[in-house]
């Protein structure tokens, strides 16, 4: 009867409102949060929060402060739960690591990395390449003095580099290049010259992805890719350019197979197609010509964007605050001078400088949201519930400006990492780099190239703000927390 009923009396409007109604009731049951699950601000139905702009970590605080360091969001048809503050941080990255070990399917990025390599690959698959990439860095240098020499030699391409500048200098293409070319010469067994057209391509499409990666248009990418897969927006520049990278990267790995020795390797690609021919029994590992493409594309932008965007902080914080600028090239000079290079064993000897290094990483919160994980399993966390395959983020920024953590969270203050006498100490709360088993593979080689290439600039130059010029320490959302455009004057001391 309800049926002849309907079927006699609706109109068109009126199954368009039916329907309407039932996809709303469907959604409301799908979606619909437990008790013990964490609270979050209303979602749009079909949507979800899909306009809050999670990728600006300053949204993410002042939700923090409504519905405290545990809460959810619903990105399309995803629960994303977020972290906050060193306490629920370090339960999440630490205490709990193997429940959150795994990545979520992320479509931005999936479409490009394709769950291979060593940042968004899982399982099985996962352990072999991170095992395989730790043990390359370490053959190749990472914390011997074979590395720090190339470091030394880098760095004085780039005093070099600063000083043919004339005027003004945007310290961004330069410091970029020299960074760069550290994890080329592990990768590719070369560096390339500042001026090698064609490479500095690469590095722009590289940090044009970086940039649009965090914009609010490219993020709807997420929540609908069904959608956006065929609309044009900068989602469609971030593929574009990311093949062109693949391409690159499949070029020099083509070149290498032309002369590659197994037992004469080079570098990393030459250790990766050894392994192939080890690994061709298993498949699981994924160890193939796509798997290695994915895995130096891993090791470019690991290696080189949060390094270059930590530096460009600390020459922006050295021309804010000139006295520390001051105190570290008094520590320079008292314990390295003038007629030779820096070099890591220093380090132990100038407090105050890595004083001043931690906190750049800290205040400059360049990896301000991390990356996020799965839940491999059911999870209690804190006084919530997480099922399994929830996604989760951890709100790095929380952590490193955490008022119960440090003494003053918003100042630029070296004095958080030195104790009463003036020595170097740590802190449990310093946690640029994330932690646990899916922390930065790249966090040693960037600890050396950070103090290598800071002390020999310093070493060399003054820093100072260009006449007419007030940089702000404002930063933008890019993928990364990056200061905005600005220029340095450098003389020589």
């Amino acid at each position: 009867m309800i049926l002849q009923f309907i079927y006699e009396n609706f109109d068109f409007k009126s199954w368009i409102l039916l329907g309407f109604g039932l996809l709303l009731l469907v959604d409301l049951i799908k979606y619909w949060n437990p008790s013990s699950f964490p609270p979050g601000p209303r979602p749009l139905p079909f949507l979800g929060n899909v306009f809050t702009e999670i990728q600006d970590f300053r949204n993410i605080n002042k939700l923090a402060q409504v519905y405290g360091t545990i809460f959810s969001l619903r990105l399309g048809s995803e629960k994303l739960i977020i972290v906050s503050g060193y306490k629920m941080a370090k339960e999440a990255l630490v205490t709990q690591n193997d429940s959150f070990i795994d990545r979520p399917n992320v479509p931005l990025f999936h479409k490009v990395f394709k769950g291979l390599g060593t940042i968004l690959s899982n399982g099985y698959l996962w352990r072999m390449h991170r095992k395989f990439a730790v043990s390359h860095l370490r053959n190749f240098g990472v914390g011997n003095e074979s590395l720090e020499v190339k470091i030394q030699q880098e760095c004085i391409f780039l005093c070099d580099a600063f000083k043919a500048e004339k005027g003004p200098v945007d310290p961004m293409v330069t410091l970029n290049s020299a960074i760069s070319n550290i994890i080329s010469s592990l990768i590719f067994g070369q560096r390339f010259d500042y001026h090698d057209e064609y490479y500095q391509r690469i590095l722009r499409l590289d940090t044009e992805c970086i940039q649009l990666a965090g914009s609010p248009r490219a993020q709807l990418y997420n929540a609908c890719p069904w959608l956006f897969e065929y609309l044009p927006g900068p989602h469609q520049t971030i593929f574009s350019n990311y093949k062109k990278i693949k391409d690159f990267l499949r070029g020099e790995i083509i070149k290498h197979r032309e002369d590659w020795d197994p037992a004469n390797p080079r570098d990393f690609i030459d250790n990766y197609l050894t392994e192939m021919e080890r690994k061709k029994s298993d498949p699981e590992a994924g160890f193939n010509i796509e798997g290695l493409v994915v895995t130096c594309l891993d090791l470019i932008e690991a290696g080189t964007e949060t390094a270059t965007t930590t530096l460009r902080w600390g020459l922006l914080f050295m021309i804010k605050f000139p006295e520390i600028q001051e105190k570290v090239q008094a520590e320079i000079d008292r314990v390295i001078g003038q007629s030779r290079q820096p070099c890591l064993n220093d380090r132990v000897n100038m407090p105050y400088t890595e004083a001043v290094i931690h906190e750049i990483q800290r205040f400059g919160d360049v990896v301000p949201l991390g990356f996020p994980k799965r839940a491999v399993k059911d999870t209690q966390l804190g006084k919530y519930f997480i099922p399994k395959g929830t996604a989760i983020t951890v709100n790095l920024s929380s952590v490193l400006h955490d008022p119960n953590e440090w003494e003053t969270p918003d100042t630029f203050n070296p004095g958080h990492f030195l104790d009463e006498i003036g020595q170097f100490r740590k802190r449990d709360a310093f946690m640029p780099f994330s932690a646990g088993k899916r922390a930065c593979l790249g966090e040693n080689l960037a600890r050396q190239e950070l103090f290598l290439y800071f002390t020999s600039l310093l070493q060399q130059f003054k820093i100072s703000k260009c006449p007419g010029e007030e940089p702000s320490l404002e930063g933008e959302i890019w993928f990364t927390y990056a200061p905005a455009p600005f220029h340095i004057c450098v003389s020589s001391r």
